[in-house]
């Protein structure tokens, strides 16, 4: 699941695989950028913001770019040697090949793919609430942003990027259920919005480095989570089927008793 952590551990495979490197071939499968070509131009760094990928370049002349991409659902990066397979099947859509002499990197599903120049960043990431993982991080204004419209549920509120960059839909789940919070609890309903952000700071920082997420602190298949992927199966802490149901576009799990519905 590409939330905030799976996208900050993409982005330093990209940065130990290219950064410093000039990239001598590139292929992009997408419109937009079908007839760009980087070769020549040299990786400064690869960083994210939220879910968001930037993989900084200084072009020939002395220009500096981003290449932007998001990950959404089914989106990913994959390094490789130089002439290594890329195992990525038949069923993974390349949108873009960047070829080093020690490195290639394919993105594959890659959505909202752009190379603007570096300082016009703030134009696809400015938008952003504070992020759970990078040096702006602020609780105090993550919660202030979450508090600013009290009528939205919390569950939604949390996966509002402009709040709070890199909650998805598992740590959603996760959190509220740690926290004891029926999902469609209005936030002003909700007794400690800093608590239950600082939580999230702390469950993705626990899966920085890791592609396995878990919030149980189990690795083995079936036990990472609390309620996320568990639709009737039985609560971890008190029996009861876990729940599921659609909330906005996405689907809540919760178990009813652990976390009740207000009344």
């Amino acid at each position: 699941m590409p939330e905030g952590d799976t996208v900050k551990n993409t982005a330093e495979v990209l940065h130990r695989a290219l950064a410093g490197q000039r990239l001598t071939k590139t292929d992009f499968r997408v419109p937009a950028l079908a007839t760009t070509d980087l070769a020549g131009w040299t990786v400064r760094e690869s960083t994210c913001r939220g879910k968001h990928l930037l993989l900084r370049l200084d072009a020939p002349d002395g220009g500096r770019y981003t290449l932007h991409s998001h990950l959404r659902m089914d989106g990913s990066w994959r390094a490789y040697p130089p002439e290594g397979r890329w195992t990525g099947g038949p069923g993974h859509l390349i949108r873009v090949a960047l070829h080093t002499d020690k490195a290639t990197a394919v993105g594959y599903h890659l959505h909202d793919l752009a190379l603007v120049p570096t300082d016009d960043e703030h134009t696809l990431v400015g938008h952003l609430g504070p992020d759970l993982l990078g040096p702006d991080w602020d609780p105090a204004e993550a919660a202030r942003r979450i508090a600013g419209r009290p009528e939205v549920a919390i569950a939604e509120a949390l996966l509002d990027q402009r709040n709070l960059a890199g909650i998805g839909n598992l740590y959603k789940c996760e959190l509220l259920y740690l926290r004891g919070v029926w999902p469609w609890t209005p936030v002003s309903d909700v007794d400690d919005v800093d608590g239950l952000v600082r939580l999230a700071r702390r469950l993705l920082t626990a899966n920085v480095g890791r592609w396995t997420q878990t919030t149980t602190g189990s690795l083995h298949r079936g036990g990472t989570t609390y309620v996320y992927g568990r639709r009737a199966q039985p609560c971890r802490r008190c029996g009861s089927a876990i729940r599921q149901a659609e909330q906005g576009d996405r689907v809540t799990y919760w178990c009813s008793r652990c976390q009740p519905e207000p009344r």
